[in-house]
Order: C-alpha cells, then structure tokens, then sequence
C-alpha cells in the first residue's frame, strides 16, 4: 500500500478514535441515566419535582420532558410539584403561584411558590419516592434550593427516599460573596453560605444532611443520581433557560453580581429582552451613563421596575464574563446615583447575606477591600464544603 494511503488511514484512525473517545466522555446528566434510577420506582407511587428545565436529552437531539419520558415507561406519577416560577417557568419573580393541573398529562401540580413552601401532608400520604430533578444556578437567592430544603424536610418527616437527578451548575466553577448570617434568613437565604456556593444540586443536598440544617436535625433518606463525565470547571450552558429572567448563559453567569440591584432602585432589565445583561435608572447620570433602555410589561415581568420610564445604565451583552461576583457595577451605580438615600431597600440585606456590603458601599469601599472582609468566611466555608463534592473541582 503507498505510504500516502497508509497516512490517510492512520490519520482517520485518530480521527475516529477522537471522535469515540469525545462521545464516551460526553457529560450526562443525572435525569439522562434511566438505569440508574427507574428500576426503584416500578411498582411505586411517585411525587416528582419538577419544572421546565426537567428534561431528558433523545438520541436525535431532541429534548423530551422527564415526566413524559417516565410515564410512557409506566411509571405510576401521583403529582407534581412546581417551584417559583411554576411547572412551566413562565411565571414572574416572586410571583404567587396557584396548583393546578398539567393540559398534557392531567397530572395534579402543587405549586410550592404559593400558600405553602412545603408539601402538606395531604400531598405526601401516598408517596412512596419522590424525585426532585430542577437545574439550578448555584447562587443562594435563586430560591430552587430553598424549596430543596423543604422538599428533603417533608421527605424526612414522613420517611420518603428522595431521589436527586442531579444537574451541572453553571457557577459551579468558583464561590464567592459574603456568607449569610442566620439573623437575615428568608426564602432568598436560608443556609449559612456564600452568595455562589460552588455546589450542584446533589451535592448541596448532601450538605443539608450533614450539617443538620433541617428542622430537629432531620436528616433525608437521599440517594444522588451523578452527572458523568462532569467537574466543577466544565463549562456548562443549560439547555433550557431556568427562569424567565435567565434567557442565556451570559445572564446566568452575570446573575450573581446584578441580582444585588434587586435590593436597590436599578433595574436590571426586567421587562425588556435582556434581563441581568443590562442595569439602569431614570437616577442615573446620563452624562456618564450612555447606554438607555425602557421597561415594558413583557414574559416573567408583567410589573418591571421603572415601567415606561427612560433607564441610564451600561450593556453588558458583550462584556468579558470574569469568574467572581463583580462589585463594580454596584459600587459604579451607587457612586453616580443622583439619589443616594433611596437607592438601597430594605431587600438588600436578604440578598447579600449580612448588613456590612452594603455600609461598606456607603462609606465608599473599593471592591477589593471589601471582598477582603469576607475572605476569612469563604475560607472556613470552603473546607466545609470539600466534604460534600461528588465532582472534582
């Protein structure tokens, strides 16, 4: 055989076996793996929570929701349980959310973001396994892993197994902000972490069980469904967008530095096509701040701040996304704000963990004097966490 062909062949040899080795080590999620996990729920009666980010990826590329995916498997699903937003994502920020029921399959859904954060025991009495299976964004206000919290309480006070199909984070690559102190505790922080955890889903389970965080010291019956071929450094864009506000990656990844807005008079771009990409106000100084929006009722933001109103602000949707909450749009924001005294509301504490980010944004703090304050705290929370990891980091 000439040597040219030889070098073809040999080439496309490496080639193939590249090509193999990529699909074997290609990142599947905990959902994806059936065989892991639907031989323990024949024969049950199964409560599953869920939204509409529970998918399941087809061989043709195709997504097909986790639920549809179990029930043509014969799986006995009891109901549904919905997070904020609801079952299908569509509902705005801390927008009351009522049950209901699925048009597809006529399952019963119980919203969780409604009267009751925690299932009654009503929901629960016929409940042999429950599934939890939401991708998150691993930042503690991003209240998914709230509804965690009770989920795995209410299993662990009717002894329910509680299975996580587990999901990659997309801030899963760093931890940073200021630890929550318990005095603060709500809905948007109820756990004594930094603002980015640096956890997934199962892994932060995992932490509630051995920090004794559920009430009386409860602990869940838990089993972790892992994500393969995945570590705390793979980047990873979620298929389906986890809320309404969170159309993209770049607004994910921003998310943890912008949603201190929440807690002041700047918007954030709620009610426009780039929401937590874009930060602004009629406050603003347009002389330094050129870039201008405008607010209008639209999908997850049927009220958004400064409804109609002309917003001075920055553009972010270019931007380098740098790994770390970035103070400088805040400390930038606060600097040039035409009304210091009503910038912040009484919500920014909830959001930043403590009372001193925002005195030290007041007394003028450079950005890393500040996260200098907090470098004790992450320290200690970080080797509390290295016992939790399922995944390299």
């Amino acid at each position: 055989m000439p040597k040219n062909k030889i070098l073809f062949f040999l080439i496309l040899s490496i080639y193939s076996f590249a090509q193999q080795s990529a699909i074997n080590k290609a990142l599947v999620v905990g959902a994806n793996q059936t065989e892991k996990y639907v031989y323990k729920l024949n024969n049950k009666s199964i409560g599953i929570v869920a939204n509409q980010t529970s998918v399941i990826l087809n061989e043709d590329g195709s997504y097909s929701h986790l639920i549809d995916s179990l029930l043509k498997l014969k799986i006995n699903i009891k109901r549904v349980f919905a997070p904020e937003h609801g079952f299908r994502g569509d509902a705005d920020a801390g927008e009351y959310v009522k049950n209901g029921s699925d048009k597809k399959t006529g399952l019963p859904i119980i919203s969780l973001y409604g009267k009751n954060k925690k299932p009654a025991l009503n929901y629960l009495k016929d409940i042999d396994i429950m599934i939890f299976d939401i991708q998150d964004v691993g930042v503690r206000f991003y209240t998914y892993i709230s509804t965690l919290h009770y989920i795995m309480e209410a299993c662990a006070e009717q002894k329910i197994p509680l299975i996580i199909l587990d999901r990659p984070n997309p801030n899963g690559d760093y931890i940073d902000g200021p630890v929550l102190d318990m005095k603060y505790k709500s809905f948007v922080g109820m756990h004594p972490v930094p603002i980015v955890h640096g956890m997934t889903v199962g892994e932060y389970a995992k932490m509630i069980n051995g920090e004794s965080w559920l009430s009386d010291e409860l602990h869940c019956d838990l089993t972790v469904i892992k994500v393969t071929n995945y570590s705390h450094s793979t980047v990873y864009e979620p298929p389906i967008p986890p809320s309404p506000n969170l159309p993209n990656y770049k607004s994910i990844r921003l998310y943890p530095s912008l949603c201190l807005f929440e807690g002041t008079s700047i918007s954030v771009g709620r009610g426009t096509d780039d929401q937590f990409q874009v930060y602004g106000s009629p406050e603003l100084n347009p002389m330094i701040y050129k870039y201008q929006f405008k607010p209008l009722p639209n999908k997850g933001a049927k009220f958004p701040k400064h409804q109609n109103k002309l917003c001075f602000g920055e553009n972010l949707k270019n931007s380098k996304i740098n790994k770390g909450i970035q103070l400088n749009f805040i400390l930038k924001a606060y600097e040039n704000s035409k009304n210091k005294s009503q910038f912040f509301n009484d919500f920014f504490i909830k959001l930043s963990g403590d009372n001193t980010l925002m005195n030290n944004i007041k007394i003028g703090f450079k950005e890393l004097d500040i996260k200098k304050k907090w470098s004790k705290t992450i320290k200690s929370y970080s080797k509390m966490r290295q016992t939790y990891l399922l995944y390299p980091l």
